[in-house]
């Protein structure tokens, strides 16, 4: 009769639980099911799906979706197909899109400080870049030079130190950069520009046919792994290195500030979380795909790689820091960044000359 009546029990008992568990399930659907689903859109300065800069918001969007089990879907679109590249500043302060990923040196005219979280010459590398914006007050003052633009900056991936350019002629002398025209955008082109150069501004899907037609000269983009994919080397004969001009180019995620404030805390937080990780990813890529880049130019093309002249890399890093004191003296916002730059800049390298320099030179 016990066993009976402990049989009927533990029954009945399963069936209770059983039919919790199915209720709990059912609540948990329902409330996924009721949780509004924001969308957004993503416009880039880069093609769509281009390898490293390109693929950098789609991978963005893609963690922010998992991140957010689908309560945050963003839509990434490419160069010309919402707006022309150079649109995307304009288009996220306006709230024409949410966001956008581009490179805050574009921005020069808007804001010349911008071109500082960039890149500059002879500046930061990419480490140097993430521990100034992360840990050395760089990103606060990024998001006081954005302020009156209603945009908020988010660090969105490096390059590393690019590579110095593709030229029809070889270089020799400082004499070779006179009249020279080269796609050269930032402070980069400024320099060009004071030692006799014509810097010119052109988004990368034009770069190939400029080079190739004579409208340009000479152009630098980012490195191997991207140049190989524009196939400058048809269009080029010597690869001169290294990039003096960007020697750690951080890219950047805008948002649109009142967008951003309108999602809840958690959702902030995956936004901010996955714009890290990004960052990180895309020096991680640019590092490794370099590698293979470079031999298939070198091995399977026959590209010619050339270091610039010792005397011409003197030259430019001595006119670089007269540029870049000259233009930040003319503008408040930007000798502020210049100042706090320069005061981290000359802590990192008195710390790199025992760690990662010394060790460059003993691997030699």
């Amino acid at each position: 009769m016990m066993k009976r009546v402990t049989v009927i029990f533990l029954s009945l008992a399963a069936l209770f639980m059983t039919g919790c568990q199915e209720k709990e399930s059912q609540a948990v659907q329902t409330s996924i099911a009721d949780v509004e689903t924001i969308e957004w859109k993503l416009v880039t300065s880069w093609p769509k799906n281009f390898p490293g800069l390109g693929m950098a918001p789609e991978r963005f969007a893609k963690l922010v979706d998992e991140m957010s089990a689908g309560r945050l879907k963003i839509n990434v679109y490419g160069a010309g197909e919402l707006m022309p590249a150079f649109e995307v500043f304009d288009a996220v302060s306006q709230g024409t899109v949410q966001m956008g990923h581009s490179a805050a040196y574009y921005w020069k005219g808007k804001t010349p400080a911008a071109q500082f979280f960039t890149s500059i010459p002879f500046g930061l590398n990419a480490q140097e870049m993430n521990g100034w914006l992360h840990y050395g007050g760089g990103l606060e003052l990024w998001e006081e030079v954005y302020e009156p633009f209603g945009i908020k900056p988010l660090a969105g991936g490096n390059t590393g130190v690019q590579m110095g350019g593709w030229f029809n002629k070889e270089i020799n002398s400082m004499e070779d950069l006179k009249g020279l025209k080269m796609r050269l955008p930032g402070l980069g082109g400024e320099v060009l520009k004071r030692v006799g150069g014509v810097p010119v501004t052109l988004p990368g899907r034009e770069l190939y046919t400029a080079l190739q037609t004579g409208a340009i000269d000479a152009t630098e983009w980012v490195g191997p792994f991207n140049d190989l994919a524009f196939g400058l080397h048809k269009a080029a004969k010597f690869y001169y290195y290294p990039g003096w001009h960007e020697p750690g180019s951080t890219l950047e995620f805008l948002i649109n500030k009142e967008a951003f404030a309108t999602l809840p805390a958690d959702l902030q937080s995956i936004v901010t979380v996955a714009a890290r990780a990004i960052n990180q990813d895309m020096l991680d890529e640019y590092t490794s795909k370099h590698i293979i880049a470079l031999e298939s130019l070198i091995n399977e093309h026959g590209v010619i790689i050339k270091p610039y002249p010792d005397e011409v890399m003197s030259e430019l890093g001595r006119v670089s820091k007269v540029v870049i004191k000259e233009q930040s003296v003319k503008d408040a916002t930007m000798e502020k960044v210049y100042k706090a730059y320069m005061e981290y800049e000359a802590g990192v390298r008195k710390y790199h000359k025992i760690s990662e320099d010394a060790y460059s030179r003993i691997r030699e």
